[in-house]
């Protein structure tokens, strides 16, 4: 495939966690990625050793972060293919200790970011017949305790793909999301947690994952990109779960 055919791929979060394996799982396969994320060292970190990412700092709640990253994307690349909306912060606690500022944060990041940055994709992306993925989480598909805002806020992505789903396939574009259980990335480091409650929460999510493990960043970014192939063209609105078999355990 030459520059000209290369895919273009807008990957949010992705300087740790799911959205590094996902961009880089992208670029190995030879599609052109912008890295989005708050932070340039973890971003750099992503493009070492991976010369068709590029790095692009910038916090997706900000005003004109939309407009912003789907710029860059054609200015670099001079169209874009697939939006990948990955970025996103956990809270922990009971409803007894809401904290209203926290639950605003959730939600900026975790359901209005990507709605903002899905609309200001929409031309690009219907230009190019492409896919918008959103990571939600398989939290949002059944009760888990302590953590009701984070997946309030996932549910409601997960609606907004179905959503999408019908509404932009006149467009050609499709829309899907993948919905991680318990993986092995730095989501959960600031939720205040002393290590050994960090701990023990591995251990019951462990517990509580049928095939006894917790994931990997890959096995979530081999979803993503597996969703997004041209051979998956016939599959849009759909949320598959990446979790080990925790929402049927």
């Amino acid at each position: 495939m030459n520059d000209v055919q290369r895919r273009a791929v807008v990957v949010t979060g992705a300087g740790t966690g799911i959205g590094r394996a996902t961009a880089r799982g992208f670029s190995v396969g030879g599609a052109q990625v912008l890295a989005v994320g708050r932070r340039s060292g973890p971003l750099t970190e992503t493009a070492t050793g991976h010369p068709l990412i590029t790095p692009l700092a910038v916090d997706v709640t900000a005003a004109d972060a939309p407009r912003r990253v789907v710029d860059a994307a054609l200015d670099q690349y001079g169209r874009l293919d697939v939006l990948v909306n990955n970025a996103g912060i956990a809270g922990a606690g009971p409803l007894a200790d809401f904290d209203e500022t926290h639950a605003h944060a959730q939600l900026a990041t975790n359901l209005l970011a990507p709605a903002r940055l899905a609309h200001a994709a929409l031309d690009a992306l219907t230009a190019s017949r492409g896919v918008i993925v959103n990571v939600t989480t398989a939290i949002g598909q059944r009760g888990w305790p302590g953590s009701s805002m984070y997946a309030a806020g996932k549910s409601a992505l997960d609606s907004l793909t179905r959503s999408w789903a019908v509404e932009l396939a006149p467009r050609g574009v499709r829309v899907v999301a993948v919905a991680p259980g318990a993986i092995d990335t730095p989501i959960g480091d600031h939720q205040g947690l002393t290590p050994e409650q960090r701990a023990a929460l591995r251990r019951w999510q462990v517990d509580h994952t049928p095939l006894g493990r917790i994931g990997h960043p890959e096995d979530v970014a081999w979803a993503i990109r597996q969703l997004c192939d041209p051979a998956a063209g016939f599959v849009t609105g759909v949320v598959l779960p990446v979790d080990g078999g925790a929402v049927i355990g």
